[in-house]
């Protein structure tokens, strides 16, 4: 095909972008839950935020429900990487599920600081997105104790019983620079504000932030790569508007309009935590078919995390084994 001279010349991929340790951590469990206990393995929840991710494990014999009414008594269930409250786990137990715990160890943490904070009797505010899978998972470890906070409007007028006694955690997938101000209100209103001992906002999120910020000093155009559930990547489409660049949130190549090319010399692409890195690859591929030649990574920072797998025995599960487990 040659070249149409008002599409674009050059392609910059971000990186780090796409999966993280605790999806990388998330969709193994299910895997080897599916190699060891045979199918069906069902699934509370979306494992992560893709609907790649989640067709390519239903066609493996993994079957995904919204609650755990329909899971058959007695049967494995993995619970999301998005965590859920304690009431979860009761309920599983009422019912006999084997459960496998799937969720981030990052998410694991901030659940343990709101159990320590309301422990010690503080008012609890969240800040995060209302209807989040991970945000009801939160809550749901206090029950009635978490006032949740998404602008900055309602960080000026939450309310406690006492300014003095008045703590505050994140949600892992927020945008640093939305999460940043949010903070600063609570602060400014709550002097003895008490905060986590690191920040809650995941470090994959922090880098495909940072990342996108990069490329969008030198792109006309961002594509980013996630499904529209996905809380870490509409924050990156919402980055890189926040640097002056049009940005698109995309499942697949599929979805790209060839009038968002229009005057954009270079496009910028990256990809959600829980997107893979074959549906980027597909994105790249497009622009090549098109006739662009060059294709560059520019680099934020490198990672190196991986979390290990749960604590649990899977072979217990591929012979039948009852009783309930947690992997966390």
């Amino acid at each position: 095909m040659l070249r149409n001279r008002a599409l674009p010349r050059k392609v910059i991929l971000a990186k780090p972008r796409g999966f993280c340790a605790g999806v990388d951590r998330a969709i193994d469990i299910v895997n080897l839950a599916l190699e060891l206990y045979q199918p069906p393995v069902y699934v509370r929840k979306q494992i992560v935020h893709n609907g790649y991710v989640i067709e390519a494990l239903a066609r493996r014999g993994a079957v995904f429900v919204e609650e755990l009414d329909d899971v058959p008594e007695g049967a494995l269930v993995i619970v999301s990487a998005h965590g859920v409250s304690p009431e979860v786990f009761q309920k599983a137990q009422e019912r006999r599920l084997n459960v496998i715990d799937a969720t981030c160890p990052l998410v694991t943490k901030v659940h343990a600081e709101v159990k320590r904070f309301a422990g010690e009797g503080l008012s609890i505010i969240l800040i995060g997105h209302e209807g989040h899978d991970e945000v009801i998972g939160t809550m749901g470890e206090v029950p009635g104790q978490v006032q949740l906070v998404s602008t900055v409007e309602q960080a000026e007028h939450v309310r406690v019983p006492d300014c003095r006694k008045v703590a505050v955690t994140t949600q892992t997938t927020l945008s640093v620079d939305d999460a940043r101000a949010i903070l600063e209100v609570l602060k400014r209103r709550f002097p003895r504000l008490q905060t986590p001992a690191s920040d809650d906002i995941c470090y994959a999120t922090q880098n495909r932030q940072a990342a996108v910020k990069l490329i969008a000093q030198q792109a006309d155009l961002v594509l980013v790569v996630g499904s529209d559930n996905s809380s870490n990547s509409e924050r990156l489409r919402e980055v890189a508007e926040i640097s002056g660049v049009r940005a698109y949130l995309i499942d697949n190549a599929s979805e790209i309009q060839t009038e968002w090319l229009a005057g954009a010399e270079v496009v910028g692409i990256t990809a959600g935590a829980s997107a893979p890195e074959k549906l980027v690859q597909e994105v790249v591929d497009y622009f090549r078919e098109m006739g662009v030649e060059t294709c560059e990574e520019l680099e934020a920072t490198t990672e190196k995390v991986a979390f290990a797998l749960p604590s649990i025995k899977f072979e217990e599960f591929a012979k039948g084994a009852g009783g309930s487990s947690s992997g966390q």
